[in-house]
């Protein structure tokens, strides 16, 4: 993609969906963190469903550790891999507050040193709680950038770093979102839904898959 046809695919997105926001559901950074720890290899319908039971009963450090493991368990049993996740967000709230006052730090460093916290997980909190222009490539992130030309890379990290290159500033604060919910609902793994595609004229994918027949899914 030129520079060009990145401003239009990214102005394009902005006017159908000037302040886009994630999908999972979350009153607080503490909250949030939890959320997007839970998420991976998961669902954002899943972990809501899931945090609507939790997030009313523990949702600070503290509540969490004074469920005990088998609580906590109890709560996300319905998530995959919940029992290393129960794991991770037990040792993690004991860290926040050893360490950090019960809060959620705000430094990359500080986050990712927290049990199981990468980087996407940290680009996340540091985007949508602090309003840093993060990154956080996600598998949707991942295909959205390689067959669009917009950032190709073999790895998650390459595209992320290819991204804070290429997407113009004015656009970064909310450009994971977008490009997250377009890889979501329209840029599908099986079959990109080009016929509808608002951004199909700046993509360099070919060839651009076309509308289904009547009657067809």
């Amino acid at each position: 993609m030129t520079p060009a046809q990145i401003e239009r695919f990214f102005a394009t997105l902005q006017a159908a969906n000037p302040r886009p926001a994630s999908e999972l559901e979350f009153t607080s950074v503490f909250e949030l963190l939890t959320a997007v720890l839970l998420s991976a290899q998961a669902t954002d319908v899943g972990v809501n469903k899931a945090t609507r039971r939790l997030f009313p009963v523990a949702n600070t450090p503290q509540k969490i550790i004074d469920l005990g493991l088998d609580g906590l368990e109890g709560y996300i049993r319905t998530i995959g891999l919940f029992r290393t996740k129960a794991r991770n967000l037990m040792q993690t709230c004991r860290i926040l507050l050893e360490r950090h006052g019960g809060e959620v730090p705000r430094t990359r460093e500080a986050l990712e040193a927290l049990p199981g916290v990468g980087r996407k997980t940290a680009n996340v909190v540091l985007n949508v709680a602090f309003g840093e222009p993060t990154m956080a490539v996600d598998t949707h992130i991942f295909r959205v950038g390689n067959r669009t030309g917009l950032a190709p890379g073999k790895t998650p990290l390459a595209v992320e770093l290819q991204l804070l290159k290429r997407v113009p500033a004015r656009y970064m604060v909310h450009a994971h979102h977008w490009l997250i919910l377009h890889g979501r609902y329209v840029c599908q793994a099986r079959k990109p839904r080009c016929w509808e595609c608002a951004v199909a004229s700046c993509c360099d994918f070919t060839p651009k898959t076309p509308a289904p027949a009547p009657g067809q899914v």
